[in-house]
This record gives structure tokens, sequence and C-alpha cells, in this order.
């Protein structure tokens, strides 16, 4: 609600102020929303997700000045914006990053464990991550602990090899894009 709030001043005031200052508005007050803490709302059901996606959508429209009738996905890409199931594993992925490259506060780290077989196996060299067992479906695959090892063994080999935070962000973000 309050999202929606911001996007109807922003248009009121659009006509007023320029693209890129329209744009900053909304990154200040309606994207930020979206992305405080969008990484607890991994594994969430898409009913759920698809109220964030609305928001999103709609304030791309009001960014763009497009209508409701054209399709989001172009605006989206246009505008550079990741879809928010993406937002979300995005965050997820650039967490687990900062914890394997200690750049993450300790509790976060001590979560993940990196895989290292008894013997010597081709998938030593792949920099996985081990997938704890869990026993509630609906919370348990939502855990951090859970969810982060599950996407990082699901990135390609060069991505995970990546030791800056720089082409690590550009790398997922463009890896993202190419998925949804």
């Amino acid at each position: 609600k309050s999202s929606f709030y911001h996007l109807r001043n922003i248009a009121k005031i659009s006509k007023f102020i320029s693209s890129r200052h329209c744009e900053t508005l909304i990154h200040a007050f309606v994207t930020s929303k979206i992305d405080h803490c969008n990484s607890l709302l991994s594994g969430l059901n898409q009913n759920q997700i698809q109220k964030l996606q609305y928001v999103q959508n709609s304030a791309a429209r009001l960014l763009t000045g497009t209508r409701k009738q054209e399709h989001i996905m172009p605006i989206l890409k246009k505008l550079h914006w990741l879809p928010v199931t993406a937002r979300i594993r995005f965050k997820i992925l650039l967490m687990t990053f900062k914890c394997l490259n200690l750049l993450a506060p300790r509790y976060l780290t001590d979560l993940l464990t990196a895989y290292k077989p008894p013997r010597s196996l081709r998938s030593s060299t792949k920099h996985l991550l081990v997938q704890p067992r869990y026993n509630l479906k609906t919370y348990g695959a939502r855990a951090f602990s859970v969810a982060a090892p599950s996407l990082w063994n699901a990135l390609p080999l060069d991505i995970r090899n990546c030791k800056n935070i720089t082409t690590f962000k550009s790398a997922i973000k463009t890896h993202l894009f190419k998925k949804y």
C-alpha cells in the first residue's frame, strides 16, 4: 500500500521533473521497499511474489509512460530491472558470494560449508557448497543455509569462480537476465 501511495505522489509531480529525477524518486521510495530484506522472501509462493511484481511493473510503467496493455518484460529489460523473483535470487547469491569471500558477517559465513569430497573427484574443483538436509518443506527450504547452497550450486562454473565482487555482480545479473 505504501509503495502505491508513493507511486501516486510521484505520478502527480512527474510532469514537472525530469525523467532522471523521476527514476531517482522511484528508486528511493518504491524499489528500495521491494528490495528491503527481499532475500527473506525466497521460496515464497508465487501469489505473494506477484504482489511485489505488480508494484515493480507499475513503477516501470510510470517511469516509461507506457500503458497497462503493453507487455512488461521489454520495459523491464530496457530499464535493466530484474523481475522480483530474480532480484530475490540475486540478493541471496550476492550474500553467498560475500560469505565465501569473507565479506559478510561471521554468523552468515558459518552457515555455509564448502563441499570437500573424501577422495579426489572432478567435483572437488567446482567450488560447490554442501546442501544440508531439512525437515519442513515450507520453511526449511527457505532458510539461508539451504537456499544459498542450492542456488549457488546451480550457477555456471565461470560465475562461481569470480574473485571480484563487481565482476560477480555483472556476471550474475547477466545470467539472471538470460534466465528470466
